[in-house]
């Protein structure tokens, strides 16, 4: 059968999809480095440090819960109804979530405003990625388009400490206020606002597509020797977003707790983080590497990720603390598209579905791995117990993924018409 032809995804769409993530990664990144700072002066001064761990892996793992609980819905939507209309749902609902988070002042307000913002955002990168793979008329345009989304939304968690914190200073200057954290207004209200105008721009720059008659169903090429392919893939992914999860929190709690950072070199440490991720990616998914050779890194960067993971609490040395943080970022700024990529290719008509459980399962992951980076950081029986356990879980991954290179090297029949159709 004959490929499905290039769609006219024009350069002004893929701009919209690229921004759209790069908001809502922003959104995160804005709110991360910051959170800490605000449980603690929303708790009073006589907070503990305890609680202010707990309250930030909590708050930070709820948001990824939410992910994990309402992707696949907006997947399937999607699927059902077109990219467009799920991908508006979600960049304007974020945009009212993060407005309203501009203002809260209560503890339990925060935590419903993190479910809220979660589910909105749930509705933005699976479909983005959803759109990306209906449109790809060769694996080596799938790779690349998917990895410039990708892209996107790493600079905007780039981006967004830096940002949070200086235009949280700026909004301190400008109402007269020492306290940079009471002006936490001005940053989740830019956010919202530039929402609010991808939204719009949305509107105007994605081609509408038809309702279908049935849901999209899995790739039914894929051979049974391959069945647990995309089950494999789901649970890679969500053990690299756990072990990402552990170490940002982590990184976040040690940098205030032990090492007596301010909000803006935390900020510095997340900035050096996501530039790693950021180069690493463009290398990884350049025109120079074939999309189908990504498949042997899988299981060598898990296994940098668990060595990382296993020596971070125990790198007291800047230099060698500089040298783990980039080992750590490097391996799961090369795992998280790769995977993505794979399950886009392999997942035929159900793009919406697929990549939906594929943001599902990271989700989860970061969930787990941000709660336990907060709740298990200062317990004494077991000293850095929550990147000793994630370390452990990566040694695992590792062994799953060993045969995945051969799965994934199965070719199949091209599709004929998994794209939907443009209405006129």
């Amino acid at each position: 059968m004959k490929r499905r032809a290039q769609s006219n995804l024009s350069l002004a769409a893929m701009a919209v999809l690229m921004a759209s993530a790069f908001t809502v990664s922003m959104g995160f990144g804005v709110v991360l480095p910051l959170l800490p700072f605000l449980i603690e002066r929303l708790l009073g001064g006589g907070a503990e440090a305890g609680q202010i761990s707990r309250a930030t892996g909590l708050l930070t793992g709820l948001y990824m819960l939410s992910l994990f609980l309402f992707a696949p819905m907006w997947g399937r939507l999607s699927d059902r109804y077109g990219r467009r209309v799920v991908l508006l749902i979600g960049l304007i609902g974020f945009g009212a979530t993060m407005l309203v988070f501009a203002f809260v002042e209560s503890l339990v307000a925060v935590y419903a405003e993190r479910v809220l913002s979660g589910l909105f955002a749930a509705a933005v990168t699976p479909v983005a990625l959803a759109a990306i793979g209906d449109l790809a008329a060769t694996e080596e345009a799938r790779a690349r388009r998917l990895t410039f989304v990708s892209l996107a939304g790493i600079s905007g968690f780039l981006l967004g400490p830096m940002l949070g914190v200086f235009i949280a200073r700026a909004g301190a200057d400008m109402v007269a206020t020492a306290d940079p954290m009471a002006s936490l207004t001005f940053p989740l209200a830019a956010t919202a606002v530039l929402a609010f105008a991808i939204a719009g721009a949305a509107v105007f720059a994605l081609p509408r597509t038809r309702r279908q008659g049935r849901l999209a169903s899995p790739d039914p090429t894929v051979s049974p020797t391959s069945r647990w392919l995309i089950p494999n893939l789901l649970i890679l992914g969500f053990i690299v977003a756990a072990g990402v999860g552990v170490f940002e929190v982590g990184l976040a709690l040690r940098g205030k707790q032990e090492l007596g950072m301010t909000p803006t070199q935390i900020a510095l440490m997340f900035t050096e983080c996501s530039l790693v991720m950021l180069v690493v990616q463009a290398l990884v998914f350049s025109p120079w590497v074939k999309p189908s050779t990504t498949r042997w890194l899988i299981a060598p960067a898990l296994a940098v990720l668990g060595i990382g993971l296993f020596l971070l609490p125990r790198a007291t040395d800047f230099n060698l603390m500089l040298a783990v943080i980039g080992a750590v970022a490097a391996s799961a700024g090369i795992l998280a598209p790769i995977l993505t990529y794979w399950t886009s290719s392999k997942a035929g008509e159900a793009q919406g579905a697929q990549l939906g459980k594929q943001t599902a399962a990271a989700s989860l992951g970061a969930a787990v791995g941000s709660a336990a980076g907060g709740l298990l950081y200062d317990v004494a029986w077991l000293p850095d117990a929550s990147f000793l356990i994630m370390a452990a879980v990566t040694g695992l991954g590792v062994v799953l993924s060993l045969g995945l290179p051969r799965m994934l090297g199965q070719r199949r029949p091209a599709d004929s018409s998994g794209a939907p159709r443009l209405a006129n």
